[in-house]
Parts: structure tokens; C-alpha cells; sequence
């Protein structure tokens, strides 16, 4: 039985294992893919302080090696579901039920799909949610993003960098992405937008992406398909406990406390106006410490 037990090894995930395990708390981080999160999609990290510049498994794997250095537990796995029974969490992962005093959901988010009949068939065969993961295998390619954010633009930019032609699709001609952002975009000449536009279609050829049919009718010959139209919590596994949420976001008191005792949340998963890997390290501190003084 562990006195807490982390549900997701992203940054926050992460920061909340270091400060529990330094205080002696017993901790299990739960990780169903591998630690660092959305971190390991982002190409180039500029805003986190101490680095200049760092491409996010590089700082995902930074992070992680401190949880190593520490000796925190960690469990590869899936998350089922939770029960609150008595006061005790019980957690349903694989095949097991682990035990806990105290969780914390740091699951973050999942990428948006556009819900298209053969998009998810596609995955892994033209269609992918990470440019860093897969944009080399479109080297010398066509390939088209979705999405008017900072992450379209951020990894349109560095798709332009390994592709022929990169097509940036977005439904309107107002864009979400930063200023410095758009300005880098729009200075690639192998950068095409196509503002007030939609992916209407995604066409195939044995089996693999061969090209997306717009709503206007333009059908663009592409062989990869990079969607980045935002993001959903990722809260599945917590059915059941009526947990109190905002559009799926978990919502939190000042220590990162659901409305149920001992279940804290923080990151990407929880209902606020900010969302960046250094609120998410904020909040992983504030509920770790909330833990560690209910223990003193």
C-alpha cells in the first residue's frame, strides 16, 4: 500500500513524485505510455526557464532521470477506474487493484480527433497527432496540418524543415497561434495556409493516406496528415466517483483537492485559464505539498 499513488507521468506527474519522494512519502507513479507526457510531441520547448531552447523528450528524459536518481516507484500500465472505499482508493490497472491513502491525477490531455470515417484507420498510415514522432518518415514529402494554434504552427515550422510541402489548414482566417509564431510561418516558402478551410475527406490508396479533400472542393495530394485541433482531458477512469468537473476539467480548491478527500489533481487535467508545463509544475508542488503537511 502506498501512501499516494500519481496517475501520469507527465511534467506534473513527474514534479510531485520528486517532492513526495524527498519527503519520504511512499509514491507509485502509473504511466500507460511513456514518462514525459505530451512533452515527448514537442519539438522545440523555448519557454521553460533554465534552457534556452530544449526539444521536449530531451527535457522529458531530463526530469525523468531525477525520478530514477530518487528511486521512485513506477508502474507501466492503464488506468481503468478508481473506488473510494472508507477512505481507501482503490485503483484497477492491468490486472491488478492497487491501494492508496492519496491520488493524484496528472493525466493531462488527449489530442482532438476530426472524426472523420477513416481517420482512425489511418493512424500509422498517414495520419498522426505528433510531428516529432513521425514527421521523418514524410522526408522530402507533401504533408498537410490542421489546426490554427501554436502547436499547428509550431509543428508546421518544424515540418517545413523535413518535408517538400507543408499545407496549414484552418477553418478560419483568425489565427490562435502567437504572433512570433505566425511570423516564423508565414516566412517559409514551403509554408502554404489555406485559411477558411476544412478537412472534409481523407482519401486513401492500399491502405495508406493519398490525399484530403477540403471544403471547398480542393483536393490536396498529400502523404501525411498532422492534426492539431486542440485537446480533451483525459478523465475516462474516473466515472463513477462524481468528481466535480468543467466541460471534462477537474476542479480543484487552492491545494489541488477535488471535492473528494485525498484525491488531488493537477496539469493540464484540471479546469483553469492557464495551461503551460510551468503552471502544470506549480500545481504538481502546491499538491504534493498539500500531502506532505497532512502527513506531518
Amino acid at each position: 500500500m502506498y501512501n499516494t499513488i500519481i496517475i501520469g507521468s507527465g511534467i506534473a506527474g513527474m514534479t510531485a513524485a520528486i517532492y513526495l519522494k524527498r519527503a519520504n512519502i511512499s509514491c507509485l507513479v502509473i504511466e500507460k505510455s511513456s514518462p514525459g507526457g505530451q512533452i515527448n510531441k514537442a519539438s522545440n520547448v523555448e519557454n521553460y526557464p533554465g534552457f534556452k531552447s530544449i526539444d521536449g523528450p530531451s527535457l522529458a528524459l531530463n526530469i525523468y532521470e531525477q525520478l530514477t536518481k530518487l528511486e521512485v516507484d513506477m508502474k507501466f500500465g492503464e488506468v481503468s477506474k478508481i473506488e473510494n472505499k472508507l477512505g481507501k482508493k482503490l485503483i484497477y490497472v492491468n490486472d491488478e487493484i492497487l491501494e492508496c491513502q492519496n491520488i493524484i491525477v496528472a493525466t493531462g490531455r488527449k489530442p482532438r480527433e476530426l472524426n472523420l470515417e477513416n481517420e482512425k484507420g489511418l493512424i500509422g498510415h498517414g495520419v498522426s497527432y505528433c510531428a516529432l514522432c513521425d514527421g521523418i518518415f514524410y522526408k522530402n514529402k507533401d504533408v498537410a496540418v490542421v489546426g490554427g494554434g501554436n502547436s499547428a504552427f509550431e509543428e508546421a515550422y518544424y515540418l517545413s524543415n523535413i518535408c517538400n510541402r507543408v499545407f496549414l489548414v484552418h477553418r478560419s482566417s483568425n489565427f490562435r497561434a502567437s504572433a512570433l509564431n505566425q511570423k516564423k510561418v508565414k516566412a517559409k516558402e514551403n509554408i502554404i495556409i489555406k485559411e477558411n478551410e476544412q478537412v472534409k475527406k481523407i482519401n486513401e490508396k492500399d491502405t495508406y493516406l493519398n490525399s484530403i479533400t477540403l471544403s471547398s472542393g480542393e483536393e490536396l495530394k498529400v502523404n501525411g496528415l498532422f492534426i492539431y485541433i486542440g485537446s480533451d482531458p483525459d478523465t475516462s477512469f474516473l466515472e463513477g466517483l462524481n468528481i466535480e468537473s468543467e466541460n471534462g476539467y477537474l476542479i480543484v480548491n487552492e491545494n489541488m483537492e477535488t471535492n473528494i478527500e485525498g484525491v488531488y489533481a493537477c496539469g493540464d487535467v484540471i479546469f483553469k485559464k492557464v495551461y503551460q508545463l510551468t503552471t502544470a509544475v506549480g500545481e504538481a508542488t502546491v499538491a504534493a505539498s498539500s500531502i506532505i503537511k497532512n502527513n506531518d
